[in-house]
């Protein structure tokens, strides 16, 4: 359905009434118009001050990143010698895709608190944006882990399997990949007619993403190929974990629980755990939509959750988890400080 099977679903009357009475809570594979007159009615009845509610998690962790991203993004490109190892260029890499990621999704959460409606146009370009870099952070995590893995598995030949000017080329792969993946399927829906940001004439993600559980068969494609790019990321991640820990496990290196090797084990994961239990959140609330254990209303509040606190949270703690965590990075932080704040030496009294 385009924009005008929008505008005229809106003006429907009788059919409306009858539709909300019987449909709404009854049925998994709801219609196109019942859908978008659920949407309707929820959009004008949610509380506004629940809403609101939702804005205060993305405007913190939006405060937050801006204090500290652009930071570490400068104390690691400022210096030479930080700049040309890989480990350094894809922690910057990550923190540049969650600051975007931060910025749009802040500000499509602040129109939609706001109740101002984008151009059906301008909301395809901000969930482009928003989908390209929420990819760059998923490829970037698993990228990093890579990174690591290769580093101790080879670590004669770490320096010619990724010198810098071939860490810069893959980096520019991961930003074409990340930008190519949600333009395809863009570019499916559209050819499709399949794609309707329109609905409500809201750039909401939590209500597209409900869309796309009640949505045609290209819809739902999509969104289960995403589930697999998701799914092979997370198995490569852990089979590489896997084999590092069997490696480096008689090396007594995870004797102590406060040795340096636990604890960088322990922030990956961790760091990890908060990149991706938001994903395998959605994609556990699909599954329930489908199987008409919750029902749209419940799924839309549950979308709502996972898109502004669970998806935003680890953009936040990645840069005082894992970022702050370097040694170089902490140094050269602290070296930016001291030169800001230089120590006020007396002169030495004149002799007589």
């Amino acid at each position: 359905m385009d924009f005008s099977g929008c505008v005229l679903g809106k003006r429907a009357n009788a059919t409306v009434s009858y539709l909300r009475q019987t449909e709404f809570n009854t049925s998994s594979n709801l219609d196109d118009a019942s859908l978008y007159f659920l949407l309707e009615e929820w959009s004008l009845n949610s509380p506004g001050r629940s809403m609101k509610m939702f804005l205060i998690p993305p405007v913190v962790c939006l405060v937050a990143g801006v204090l500290i991203i652009p930071t570490i993004l400068f104390a690691i490109f400022s210096r030479f010698r930080i700049r040309q190892e890989t480990r350094y260029l894809l922690l910057g890499n990550a923190l540049l895709s969650d600051l975007i990621y931060l910025l749009f999704y802040t500000l499509s959460a602040a129109l939609n608190a706001a109740h101002i409606h984008l151009p059906k146009e301008a909301c395809v370009l901000l969930l482009f944006l928003l989908a390209a870099a929420c990819c760059g952070g998923l490829f970037t995590a698993a990228a990093i882990v890579l990174d690591t893995y290769i580093a101790i598995s080879f670590p004669l030949r770490y320096i010619a399997i990724l010198p810098p000017s071939r860490t810069k080329k893959i980096i520019v792969l991961l930003w074409v990949c990340s930008g190519a993946f949600p333009g395809i399927f863009f570019l499916v829906l559209s050819t499709t007619h399949s794609f309707v940001p329109c609905v409500l004439e809201t750039c909401s993600v939590p209500v597209i993403l409900m869309l796309t559980l009640n949505g045609t068969d290209a819809v739902k494609l999509c969104f289960w190929l995403s589930a697999v790019v998701v799914f092979i990321c997370l198995s490569l991640i852990f089979c590489c974990y896997a084999v590092l820990y069997f490696k480096t496990k008689q090396s007594g290196i995870w004797e102590s629980i406060c040795s340096r090797a636990s604890v960088t084990f322990l922030m990956h994961n961790t760091v990890l755990f908060f990149y991706f239990f938001p994903l395998l959140a959605l994609f556990v609330e699909s599954f329930l939509c489908i199987q008409v254990v919750i029902g749209p209303q419940t799924g839309i509040w549950v979308s709502m959750t996972v898109c502004n606190v669970l998806m935003i949270l680890p953009k936040v703690l990645f840069p005082f988890l894992y970022g702050l965590r370097y040694r170089e990075i902490s140094a050269s932080l602290k070296s930016i400080v001291k030169r800001k704040h230089p120590h006020l030496v007396s002169p030495a009294p004149s002799p007589s």
